[in-house]
């Protein structure tokens, strides 16, 4: 009986020795930028409250719901656009994400009523952020990145910031001077500027150019996993299983609450109850986005250093403690105390997600970057039901006090929940 030799399948590409930079700093470079560029359409909100309020008589709640509708679906698209971009690569999504952003953005300087602000702003907006969310940089971070993915990590999460420092104090100043639709247009076109940089120069695997990841060993690009939305739902019911997931959500959740929900969102307005410009308290708000640069980056470099867990607690307990002496701190001029609060703030704004994708990392493995983006989503919850708390809280007390207070107090919550977090069993190998 003769047997047949069993067909031959094409060879992978030859790896291929990387340069004197390697290539993965070059995409993180990309992504980088590609962040910032989508990062201004988050520094918005927080000035369109009271010139929506004084044109149309929309209530703070009403334009707080729009805002928490958006921060909703930043985060629960996470997941799936992680999904989906195993499925079509980094490449495509964040492009058609752009894309999404600038027309919902766009769209909203022709709106005349407060359903048209929920349908563009806080679906169009939040459905393309989510695609672009963290869950991108741990997608890109797990791909290129073997050795310094807690750095790497820490960089992609201070492009967030650092689009807010570029384009905070812009587009409060059109704000100021020229009114909402202008600064509309302009996160618009941000947008949409990045686009080209991504299709150009973006790949979304070391084994497309022939090269390893950095500090890692060649490995074959995986085939497209079909079924994104199955494999999104299927992960999350896998870790809910599982406790570090939930005390991972609860923190992530509460660090929401406490940054875009009520800071970002409120924080303006609230100066500006003070006595406060709104250009000044803009500025402030873009001095944070200096800080979280710095912050962040430590993070990363601690977190590659020092147990993720104990890192978690420490930021969460200083955040409560600087919360709760913010209303003592709001007055009709910027002073060194408040000065002192917007450099504390910033170094501990986004310095918790290094160490929680790390724990992502460490407790599930290669489904991390989804699971990250189902904990992404409770940090997005978290922020919308705080936007939309916030708005109600002002409009029935006259103040933001009691809502500063109560994050102060869930903060310190958070710290206890992350020193719960269990070890994993096994153990990462340092590279």
């Amino acid at each position: 009986m003769t047997q047949t030799a069993p067909a031959s399948t094409p060879a992978p590409p030859a790896p291929r020795p990387a340069g004197r930079i390697h290539r993965a700093w070059f995409v993180a470079a990309v992504a980088f930028v590609t962040i910032i560029g989508a990062a201004g359409f988050a520094s918005l909100p927080g000035l369109l409250i009271e010139p929506l309020h004084t044109e149309f008589g929309w209530s703070r709640g009403t334009i707080g719901f729009a805002v928490s509708v958006n921060l909703a679906l930043y985060g629960l698209t996470a997941p799936f656009a992680a999904a989906l971009m195993d499925r079509f690569g980094i490449r495509r999504v964040v492009a058609v994400a752009l894309l999404v952003i600038s027309g919902g953005s766009l769209a909203t300087v022709w709106m005349t009523a407060s359903w048209q602000l929920v349908m563009f702003w806080g679906v169009l907006v939040g459905l393309g952020s989510g695609s672009m969310a963290l869950a991108f940089a741990a997608t890109v971070t797990n791909r290129w990145f073997t050795a310094r993915r807690g750095l790497v990590t820490g960089v992609l999460t201070a492009a967030g910031a650092s689009g807010q420092l570029i384009f905070l104090p812009l587009l409060a100043w059109l704000v100021e001077h020229h009114g909402w639709r202008p600064a509309a247009v302009t996160v618009s076109l941000a947008a949409t500027a990045v686009v080209p940089f991504v299709w150009l120069l973006l790949r979304d695997h070391p084994a497309d150019v022939g090269l390893a990841p950095y500090g890692g060993a060649y490995t074959v690009k995986p085939a497209p996993v079909p079924g994104a939305a199955r494999r999104a739902v299927t992960v999350l019911f896998k870790a809910a299983r599982t406790g570090p997931f939930w005390l991972l959500a609860g923190t992530f959740a509460i660090c929401g609450a406490s940054t875009n929900g009520l800071v970002r969102t409120h924080f303006v307005p609230a100066a500006h109850d003070h006595g406060m410009p709104v250009t000044a308290a803009a500025g402030l708000l873009a001095v944070i986005g200096v800080f979280d640069v710095v912050g962040t980056i430590a993070s990363g470099w601690f977190t590659d250093r020092f147990e993720a867990r104990r890192l978690l607690a420490v930021y969460y307990a200083l955040r409560g403690v600087s919360l709760l002496f913010l209303p003592m701190l709001l007055a009709p001029s910027v002073r060194p105390p408040l000065i002192f609060f917007i450099v504390f703030y910033g170094l501990d704004w986004v310095a918790t997600v290094p160490p929680t994708i790390a724990l992502c990392r460490e407790h599930y493995g290669d489904d991390s970057a989804i699971v990250f983006g189902w904990v992404l989503a409770s940090h997005q919850v978290g922020a919308a039901v705080v936007a939309f708390l916030g708005g109600l809280a002002r409009d029935a007390f006259g103040s933001y006090d009691v809502v500063w207070y109560a994050s102060g107090a869930l903060c310190a919550m958070a710290a206890l929940m992350a020193m719960v977090i269990r070890r994993s069993p096994a153990r990462p190998v340092p590279a």
